[in-house]
């Protein structure tokens, strides 16, 4: 029996690693290859000449400037949210309603982001036209700014809730007690015990930032970043394939760095054996103060992403402000943007079932089989580089391996690198799910008779369906909103709603634009209400 459960682990184990090898490991050292070649000879003339370059040297310094003060305000705002959620006596509905909207940007694709802020803020903007004047130049760092801090508030928020929950508030009470000062309570108690989450979502935010494509795609204007430049090299009116490997191995290199410091700084999160469970000190004015902050915040993103439900509604923007339905029939009817959408859900569909066989089947290696630790940190290794390689990276290395092959402009590319690239976040759901099961289940099932995949099949799946549909779901969404990747491997054929909406801007086509971004904001929301109730229901079971 133990032979052969270690055969069948170590199948999957081989499995798991040749699919990693050819599809990420080959790529990515086609696009250093590519980056060092110049004829038959290996040289680093193509970096010494694409660092020399003017151009290059702006980008960077405005993708580490734009990104450093998008990341801290972006980390300001979250602590804000969650500091309300966690720290205030406001009611409970309301605190989940501010936590869904905080949540919302996640559902729509980053180069949406940019046309939401031009249509609020440009000179024909909803806010323009309020207030009678423009506030500030829609294109370049202000538009880059704006969206960098709603795409990363999310994440941001998500990770800095996600640890104060854990904070055991018994310390608030004990320092008062001793005679501290409600600042200086606050900073021990609060702040303190937050240090290395705010270092590790300023990170975390900053190489989101840096390496987005879809908001400077949209509202960069004439400020390039890092991003626009490896776009331009590569899918730009002269391509140059050597200048932009180099500049997409020189984009993994802050990136690389980014994770390799969030995963020191995980060593200064505060953990405590166990959390006091207390009410809140009761402070009107906090609450006040606070509830009126995380509404402001909020709905300043809602009110970004209004104009997306309100100009395709219209018979013309802004002149002719008559309801219609016509735009959004004229997309409904034309067979080409509904072949689009359907190409999308297809997609996302394939990929978040393939995602979630390939995760368990990786999760299970690592955490539940006898292999040993050597080949399981070979996973563990695979999953931190998935995590360091920007989705334009990945894109890139994908076409460049695979030109002229016959995956060349397939959906399956497409799905490969979408589940490549968003391995991840969901392999580590799925291990830390699995690692907090009982350990005696093998055993007792191998007494009783049960082969290993019988075990997996009989016992430990049907207790891990909750991760399951997480990591479906997490699949589902961002398979429906990615832009960066994509862009590089999708062709006329092989169109995605996001690489559709890239080639509609050229045409200026902002009605279709933003029903399509309707069509998947919708989309995304009915799978996250519908994931949400099914983990519900079977949470209800185990129960």
């Amino acid at each position: 029996m133990k032979r052969l459960k270690n055969t069948e682990n170590w199948i999957i184990w081989t499995v798991i690693f040749l699919i990693f090898v050819v599809f990420l490991f080959y790529p990515l050292f086609l696009i250093l290859l590519k980056s060092l070649k110049i004829g038959p000879s290996i040289k680093i003339d193509n970096f010494t000449r694409v660092l020399s370059g003017n151009g290059f040297v702006q980008a960077m310094k405005n993708s580490f400037e734009i990104s450093a003060i998008a990341s801290l305000i972006t980390t300001f705002l979250s602590f804000i949210i969650a500091y309300t959620i966690n720290y205030t006596n406001l009611n409970t509905a309301f605190k989940k309603i501010i936590s869904v909207l905080a949540v919302l940007p996640m559902l729509l694709p980053t180069i949406t982001y940019g046309f939401a802020i031009i249509y609020s803020f440009g000179k024909q903007g909803l806010f323009t036209k309020l207030l009678g004047k423009q506030l500030f130049h829609v294109y370049g760092k202000n538009g880059l700014l704006i969206g960098y801090i709603i795409y990363t508030l999310p994440i941001s928020f998500m990770l800095i809730n996600n640890t104060m929950k854990y904070v055991d508030k018994k310390f608030s009470i004990v320092s008062k007690i001793m005679g501290d000062s409600t600042i200086k309570t606050f900073i021990e108690t609060v702040l303190r015990p937050l240090t290395g989450t705010f270092a590790a979502s300023f990170i975390q935010c900053f190489f989101l930032c840096f390496t987005d494509f879809g908001i400077p795609a949209s509202v960069g204007g004439k400020v390039e970043v890092i991003a626009s430049v490896l776009y331009k090299e590569m899918l730009g009116s002269v391509p140059n394939l050597n200048n932009g490997a180099v500049v997409a191995v020189i984009m993994l290199l802050p990136s690389v760095i980014s994770i390799l410091i969030i995963n020191y700084l995980e060593r200064f999160n505060v953990r405590y054996n166990r959390i006091s469970v207390m009410e809140n000190e009761k402070n009107t004015s906090r609450d006040v103060f606070c509830g009126i902050f995380s509404v402001l915040i909020v709905l300043g993103i809602i009110a970004i992403f209004a104009v997306i439900a309100i100009v395709p509604f219209v018979k013309g923007w802004p002149y002719n402000m008559v309801f219609t339905m016509d735009n959004v029939n004229k997309v409904i009817e034309d067979s080409d943007l509904l072949l689009v959408y359907k190409n999308s859900i297809i997609v996302a569909i394939i990929t978040s079932v393939l995602g979630t066989i390939l995760v368990y089947g990786d999760a299970i290696v690592t955490d539940r089989s006898s292999i040993n630790s050597k080949a399981k940190g070979v996973i563990e290794s695979i999953a931190s580089v998935t995590n360091t390689i920007p989705g334009m990276v990945l894109g890139i290395s994908f076409m460049l391996a695979f030109i002229g092959t016959s995956l060349q402009n397939t959906f399956i590319i497409i799905i490969i690198c979408n589940l490549v690239h968003f391995f991840a976040t969901p392999y580590m759901m799925m291990k830390n799910s699995l690692s907090k099961m009982n350990l005696s289940w093998e055993k007792t099932a191998k007494l009783m008779g049960d082969s290993w995949i019988k075990t997996i099949v009989r016992i430990i799946t049907p207790n891990a369906l909750t991760s399951l549909l997480e990591v479906f779901s997490y699949y589902f969404i961002n398979a429906m909103v990615t832009v960066s990747a994509v862009v590089f491997l999708a062709g006329a054929r092989t169109m995605v709603i996001t690489t559709k909406i890239k080639e509609l801007q050229h045409f200026a086509k902002f009605n279709e634009i933003f029903v399509l971004s309707l069509l998947i904001l919708f989309t995304n929301l009915l799978a996250k209400i519908v994931f949400t109730m099914l983990v519900k229901i079977l949470e209800r079971k185990n129960n």
